[in-house]
């Protein structure tokens, strides 16, 4: 096998370094974003063909979420880096409906012209691509399942953390029943109910989460295993789960049909299995049976506060549900349009249902995404309605911790941090099991001057998370910069930025620690990035947004944003 530094190869005039993620040419050296690399590797490893925006979402971002401007954002930053020209391409074409290409040539270091090694960020050949080309193509093709395979699984299941952040055994959550709910299946001919599924999904881990007796994985994890074939073996030892509850559901016209199986992970034997055939507007009935059986399979033990919480729904109207749940996919996304589109669907929900509490904490959200991000021409009233609505949500329903988490957002967003961290502390009395809650109580203690207790809280949320999302990365490299730990700040921020390359957030505290670190050319790169994405954000724009309760950890980072080259 080749060492890394002969796996690295030309396009056109550049020298592309996969391990170092470098472009280098005459001198000039340029860094690339991992997943940019990633992109660039896989083109070059498909050199001349026309590759697709789906085929480069399924090979680069494997398992993840990724907004619909992901694809596009890595080629802006290739095409940049090259410095090559969409309107006339010399590395990299868009063919119009069909994907991108890469027509630049391929070559490698004292290699024959008909030979060509790709290589993958690990430095691992991924293909030689010789003038024999059918015997090469089944060889890409096989290492490319095999490898693609195997990262999406392991990394999904144990994605790596920073060591300091690496969480121990937590005896009083390993002496409770462990349970994880896997993706319910959807059975139903329209794909469109994909999402019915997984909010049937998250609904029954909200449901469990709420009892005390019982570690119950976060929804984030769950639904990180949709689409693979996972068994409850596997995911006992990956995760260290007693239980797995596994099922299907099909859902046509006002009929429904739901499986549900607990299995013991140990021994692959069902504890409990039932079908229900009901009609669809039972829905909500079934989730509290299916609840209920896997209570009393595993015998936990529940107060009655507890069963209080749990007799009470968040609603009992299927449409507003639906409208909830098409709320939830969108504000996902992370944009202003599709956040509007998000508050549309919980004002619909809201309409047909005005006491559904949950609605109104996901609108409250919504408005507060809204001021944090700039696309509110009137932030003092957005931020007002949004405390409004939030209160609303906990008036309706404080059954749940949802509400709660929304109200504690709101009030952080709007610097309000005892409000903030009781809300968040509430969350956590009504689900010690809410990953969620304790990530909002950690990012809510960096802002007040407690980077140490945020970690060891963070380090809690991912227990019951472990394929947590960006946002408790960027809450560690938040922590890490207020202690002065700029390395594990950039480590922690870096890993962030693969899975979501285009999320400002993780680009401010990420330019600030490179500035910090003396990378004063990875800081200005970052800060280029964060206009082109963002043209509006600006150091006074991140001053009123970001609540930091401390004024010298405040103007610390803004200094250190200057200095990367954020506009005043």
């Amino acid at each position: 096998m080749e060492t890394r530094e002969q796996t690295g190869f030309f396009i056109g005039e550049w020298q592309v370094s996969p391990h170092e993620g470098t472009l280098s040419q005459d001198g000039n050296t340029v860094r690339l974003e991992p997943r940019a690399m990633e992109v660039l590797v896989y083109l070059a490893s498909r050199h001349g063909e026309v590759v697709s925006r789906s085929d480069l979402e399924n090979k680069v971002w494997t398992g993840m979420l990724v907004t619909d401007d992901a694809v596009t954002s890595a080629i802006i930053k290739l095409r940049k880096a090259l410095g090559d020209n969409a309107k006339d391409p010399r590395f990299i074409a868009t063919v119009p409906k069909r994907g991108y290409q890469l027509i630049a040539p391929v070559t490698k270091p004292a290699a024959g012209a008909d030979e060509v090694a790709v290589v993958d960020q690990a430095g691992i050949p991924l293909a030689s691509l010789r003038a024999d080309r059918a015997k090469v193509a089944l060889m890409v093709t096989t290492l490319a399942i095999v490898a693609a395979l195997a990262w999406a699984f392991l990394s999904s299941i144990a994605p790596a953390l920073p060591e300091s952040a690496a969480p121990g055994p937590d005896e009083t959550t390993r002496r409770a029943p462990s349970i994880l709910v896997l993706p319910f299946e959807n059975l139903s001919e329209d794909r469109a109910q994909e999402q019915f599924a997984d909010g049937i999904t998250e609904d029954i881990i909200t449901d469990l989460s709420r009892l005390a007796d019982m570690r119950v994985i976060a929804s984030n994890t769950s639904l990180a295993l949709k689409g693979r074939q996972v068994t409850p073996e596997q995911v006992g030892a990956d995760l260290d789960v007693q239980f797995a509850l596994k099922g299907s559901i099909r859902r046509l016209g006002n009929n429904l049909r739901l499986n549900a199986q607990l299995v013991n992970t140990k021994t692959g034997f069902n504890v409990w299995a039932q079908r229900y055939d009901r009609q669809a507007t039972e829905l909500f009935a079934v989730q509290d049976e299916v609840t209920r059986s896997i209570v009393d399979a595993l015998a936990v033990k529940i107060t009655s506060k507890e069963q209080s919480r749990l007799a009470k729904r968040a609603t009992d109207n299927l449409k507003a549900y639906d409208y909830f749940l098409e709320g939830q996919r969108l504000v996902k996304v992370s944009s202003a349009e599709t956040n509007a589109r998000a508050r549309g669907m919980y004002r619909k929900a809201i309409e047909l249902d005005p006491l559904y509490g949950r609605a109104y904490g996901a609108l409250a959200v919504t408005l507060a995404f809204d001021f944090r991000r700039g696309w509110t021409e009137s932030p003092l009233e957005t931020l007002d309605r949004a405390l409004q609505l939030a209160n609303r949500a906990v008036a309706l329903d404080d059954s749940v911790p949802q509400t709660y988490w929304a109200l504690g957002f709101v009030h952080l967003t709007r610097k309000e941090f005892d409000q903030a961290e009781q809300a968040a502390a509430q969350a956590i009395a009504i689900a010690p099991n809410y990953a969620d809650g304790y990530g909002l109580l950690s990012l809510i203690k960096v802002f007040r001057g407690d980077p140490a207790k945020a970690i060891e809280l963070n380090d809690k949320a991912i227990r019951y998370n472990p394929f947590y999302s960006f946002e408790y990365l960027v809450t560690y490299g938040m922590a890490y910069y207020a202690l002065g730990d700029y390395e594990a700040a950039i480590r922690v921020l870096e890993r962030g930025q693969e899975r979501n390359p285009n999320a400002i957030q993780i680009k401010v505290p990420l330019a600030a620690s490179y500035v910090r670190a003396g990378r004063q050319d990875d800081a200005e790169w970052v800060a280029e990035e964060v206009q082109m994405f963002s043209p509006t954000t600006t150091v006074s724009s991140i001053e009123k947004a970001i609540p930091i309760a401390q004024p010298a950890f405040k103007q610390a980072l803004l200094k250190d944003l200057r200095k990367a080259g954020i506009p005043e």
